[in-house]
């Protein structure tokens, strides 16, 4: 059975009483008396008690615990809050041979984003490839191939400025949140490790910065082979890069069995288009309908999975300010062509 709370107005009233009755003559409830400011202030210090045992009954549990209490609760059982990441990626400088860059050095982007070289680089054959990491940790400091990076302080013999290369510089992860670390403590709890079983993959993946949803396919390649996949939902573009990829594989292979042969790979993204005629059709409706199907999305999309049509038009209805819709695209529910593809939200459109 549950607990009720007694309000403030309720612990006044107790407290007149207890003070009438234990006083013969006496009358707590004149106003400004003696007896009602005590009975008032012993009443405020009670409410105070009462809201700190409540706060201490939801610190109990880890679903409902604050974040400093609910990362406690993940810590006893091994599970740490995954720090902020940083951005990290290559780029290519020219300049004169034998010029030198040293570590440290520092680059910003058009918005005052700062990377700076991590590593010591001699210019050769007109050009060096520099290693680089962003200065603040998190998301928003990923870059495209082929943009540009400026050197904070010019370096005699060499550009100004340098190039990307191909596969960009991968985007940072922010530290994560309570509603992600409540999620693997209660996947920690409700699957006990098992020294290499599917939720153990599914666990390990899930604590890697920046990994946001992990699938895991046992006999991937075969007998004995386990494939992992994973996306980073805190990123525009949420399938991995190469580095990403490479940072799992190697987190995954300190904690694998001895006898299992791992490969994770990034899955392909297989967009789906939507096309869909909405009433009211207005801005905030088409709005609010987006963020209803990327949900669902989220919840529903896996590698090889279905889309089943009726969740779109479940997602669509469920919008705030939609009061009905016409759903011309997907014709039918849409399947994954093969288990290394993930549908994904294509072009939405509004007719």
């Amino acid at each position: 059975m549950s607990y009720d709370r007694p309000t403030l107005s309720a612990l006044i009233t107790r407290d007149r009483a207890d003070l009438n009755a234990r006083l013969p003559g006496a009358d707590a409830r004149l106003r400004h008396s003696v007896l009602d400011v005590l009975a008032r202030m012993h009443a405020g210090a009670m409410n105070d008690l009462y809201g700190y045992a409540n706060w201490i009954s939801r610190q109990i549990h880890p679903d409902t615990a604050d974040g400093d209490i609910l990362a406690r609760h993940a810590a006893r059982r091994g599970i740490v809050r995954k720090a902020a990441s940083y951005a990290a990626g290559v780029a290519t400088a020219t300049g004169t041979d034998g010029t030198a860059i040293p570590a440290e050095t520092l680059l910003s982007r058009i918005d005052g984003t700062q990377y700076r070289v991590t590593t010591d680089t001699v210019i050769g054959a007109s050009s060096a490839t520099l290693t680089l990491e962003a200065v603040d940790a998190g998301s928003g400091h990923g870059m495209d191939a082929g943009q540009e990076l400026t050197f904070v302080e010019l370096i005699a013999g060499v550009a100004a400025t340098v190039t990307v290369d191909a596969g960009g510089i991968a985007d940072g992860a922010d530290e994560e949140d309570d509603d992600s670390l409540l999620y693997r403590l209660l996947l920690r709890l409700q699957t006990p490790p098992q020294g290499g079983s599917v939720a153990d993959y599914k666990a390990w993946a899930l604590a890697q910065p920046g990994v946001t949803r992990a699938w895991v396919i046992p006999g991937w390649m075969g007998a004995g082979t386990v494939g992992v996949t994973f996306v980073m939902d805190g990123r525009a573009d949420i399938i991995p890069l190469a580095a990403d990829v490479a940072a799992v594989q190697g987190a995954l292979e300190l904690l694998r069995p001895v006898t299992a042969d791992l490969i994770v790979f990034a899955p392909i993204a297989e967009p789906v288009d939507i096309s869909i005629a909405l009433s009211p059709s207005t801005a905030a409706v088409e709005a609010a309908v987006a963020l209803e199907i990327d949900d669902m999305f989220l919840r529903d999309g896996e590698p090889g999975g279905t889309i089943y049509r009726s969740r779109i038009s479940e997602a669509a209805s469920i919008a705030a300010g939609e009061s009905h819709h016409v759903l011309s695209l997907p014709a039918a529910d849409f399947t994954a062509s093969s288990a290394a593809k993930l549908p994904v939200r294509g072009v939405l459109t509004f007719l």
